[in-house]
């Protein structure tokens, strides 16, 4: 008797060595990234073990393969996710439950939306935490701290994209009212204001000089001001640094231009 993966919202399911073949080829969505497709070799990658459970050696098979070899690209911390919801989607499309024509357009939606909470709770907030709250137990000593917390960290993901792709694939696109409720893009922005206090903590850490605390409020307030005006007026974050950095450069020359006008020696 052949074992059985999670069964899809269908009642169909598929042989649970190509469930989890196709669940450990997610972990190479970036092996073959190139700039016409980004992902898309390695998300057809991932589906093929489930996609030939569904359809086996038929021309069904070659279309399914097609559906994925278009752009694709998101947050890949979310592909076990949508490889589990697109298998589920696969099954339905085989026994004519749903449209294969209409599969482009809702996978373009919900990989994209997907890729931009991805982007801002994952890239832009959890994996800075990570690093600055690592970084800091190192820098005051605590390696074995680090270690452990950088370890359960790792395990933690790795139980995220396995639950996720379970999720995924028996849910289908339900599991996205739960990715909705957990309401990550505003998690993220409460994760980028710890991660500035453990900037700063960080840099007081690593600063080989006294520290001085007026210079560090100056600092934080600098920042403080550049993230609103990135915010504010739409600037790019790279135009800002440059000003910033005219104007550190330039600031000698402006002391002493004001001085030698004033009469000051």
């Amino acid at each position: 008797m052949t074992a059985e993966a999670p069964t899809a919202p269908t009642g169909q399911s598929i042989p649970l060595r190509a469930f989890a073949r196709s669940f450990l080829r997610t972990y190479l969505v970036m092996a073959n990234f190139n700039t016409r497709g980004l992902q898309n070799i390695g998300l057809v990658y991932a589906m093929e073990p489930g996609l030939e459970a569904i359809y086996g050696p038929t021309k069904e098979l070659v279309a399914a393969r097609k559906r994925y070899l278009k752009h694709y690209n998101t947050h890949p911390f979310w592909t076990p996710l949508l490889v589990g919801v697109f298998l589920t989607l696969e099954y339905d499309i085989s026994r004519g439950l749903f449209p294969a024509g209409a599969f482009a357009k809702l996978k373009t939606t919900v990989v994209y939306t997907l890729s931009a909470i991805g982007d801002a709770f994952f890239g832009g907030s959890l994996l800075a935490f990570w690093g600055l709250t690592v970084s800091s137990l190192i820098l005051t000593g605590h390696t074995g701290v680090a270690l452990g917390l950088g370890i359960v960290l790792f395990l933690a993901l790795q139980a995220f994209k396995l639950t996720t792709f379970v999720l995924g694939f028996r849910r289908g696109f339900k599991v996205l009212h739960l990715v909705k409720r957990l309401d990550l893009v505003n998690w993220g922005w409460r994760l980028k204001y710890v991660n500035s206090f453990l900037l700063v903590a960080f840099w007081v850490l690593a600063w080989p000089e006294p520290f001085v605390l007026w210079q560090w409020l100056a600092l934080a307030a600098t920042l403080g001001l550049c993230a609103s005006v990135v915010g504010r007026l739409g600037l790019s974050r790279e135009s800002v640094v440059g000003l910033g950095l005219i104007g550190y450069m330039g600031l000698p020359w402006l002391t002493r231009l004001l001085g030698s006008a004033l009469g000051w020696d």
